[in-house]
């Protein structure tokens, strides 16, 4: 190395010791690099728990309910985890499988169908910290509440199309099981056929239960055999449509669309939109709003509607469906308005008596026109 650049390095390493010199006397001192705080910890995902009656390929009540549960994945993503159990039955094992699924750490629970009511209070007493809703009950506790949909609208639809189209002024309904819910729409599809055609008689066959393909087949063909040559049902599964399909009749699908279970013999389909009022109970749960109550949907509120109707129908008659799908949405039709006869003949509902939600959920009678007895009535 030569001598300049000898005194080059000496020089630099001076300059440098006076400056780090200067620098402790001013009393300056170089600060550590502060470390990130940690990124806020992400919070776990609402795990909501569904309780099925039925199989969830029924084609009809719960395929609805699915896919209300699919709507609800599609609206929160990953803030909600969702799991189903299907074909629960409505007895003691219904409290077995829902106090499961809260021992599996789920804090919102669904129950779709009426059997589930006693099942879910007795867990909702023990599990404070758990959400119960259940579906079509009247019972509820402080972390427990229903919900249901008005399924009277869509049939009374139905039965505006059914007034039309019958050829034999009989139209037939099979019913599950003999509680207000499926007397009340009974009766209604009943109102509703009546309200083109005055001559209308409903004849009923109840199969005392919600999904049972063979008996619902059996049912069809006895209301078929005897005379009715429009069906409904509030049955769970396809089989009345099928059935009407292969005797040559028409039928409606419920709860879901079903055109494609019975082509021929679809009039249209009665529908339930769960999603509505599923995504809004997961919000009140995300949102802490979550809070016991009752809660009774339709069209208004986008969860019934009567869709996919046939071809063949007559202009008249689709005119009829949509001016009552509108005054149901807008609040300006009723169609339990009186004057409203029982079948003995004798008023129900006075005339331009509106009825209340009460009265709607303790209906045990059928109107004048449907034919037998309700099974356990007098």
């Amino acid at each position: 190395m030569t001598d300049i650049s000898k005194r080059t390095v000496v020089k630099m390493v001076a300059l440098t010791a006076v400056a780090a010199a200067a620098l402790v006397g001013c009393g300056k001192k170089e600060e550590a690099p502060k470390a990130e705080a940690p990124a806020a910890a992400k919070a776990e995902p609402l795990k909501i728990a569904f309780a099925y009656v039925g199989p969830v390929g029924d084609g009809g009540w719960t395929f609805a309910h699915d896919n209300g549960r699919k709507a609800l994945e599609a609206e929160f993503g990953d803030k909600i985890v969702t799991s189903f159990v299907e074909k629960v039955p409505e007895s003691a094992d219904a409290e077995r499988v829902i106090r499961d699924m809260a021992g599996q750490g789920n804090k919102l629970i669904f129950g779709t169908t009426f059997g589930y009511m006693e099942p879910m209070l007795k867990a909702a007493a023990d599990l404070k910290d758990v959400k119960f809703e259940h579906a079509t009950g009247y019972k509820t506790a402080e972390n427990m509440r229903t919900y249901d949909s008005r399924t009277y609208q869509g049939a009374y639809m139905a039965g505006v199309i059914a007034g039309k189209m019958t050829k034999t002024n009989t139209v037939g309904v099979v019913g599950s099981i003999p509680i207000p819910e499926v007397i009340r729409n009974i009766n209604s599809f009943t109102l509703g056929a009546q309200s083109v055609n005055p001559k209308i008689k409903t004849k009923v066959v109840w199969v005392n239960d919600w999904f049972n393909p063979p008996k619902e087949t059996e049912a069809a063909t006895a209301l078929i055999n005897g005379g009715a040559d429009v069906l409904m049902q509030n049955t769970d599964s396809p089989a009345v449509l099928q059935t009407a399909e292969k005797m040559g009749k028409r039928a409606f699908g419920w709860d879901s669309d079903m055109t494609a279970y019975g082509p021929k013999a679809h009039l249209g389909s009665a529908v339930i939109n769960w999603g509505p009022y599923y995504i809004k109970a997961t919000r009140d749960a995300l949102e802490g709003k979550w809070a016991t109550g009752q809660s009774w949907w339709g069209v208004k509120e986008g969860a019934i509607d009567f869709v996919s109707v046939a071809a063949d129908v007559p202009e008249d008659a689709k005119k009829k469906l949509e001016e009552v799908k509108a005054g149901l949405k807008d609040g300006t039709f009723e169609i339990w308005k009186g004057p409203i006869v029982g079948q003995d003949g004798k008023e129900v509902l006075a005339k331009d008596a509106v009825a209340d939600d009460k009265f709607l959920g303790g209906i045990n009678f059928y109107v004048k026109g449907v034919e037998g007895k309700i099974p356990g009535g007098k």
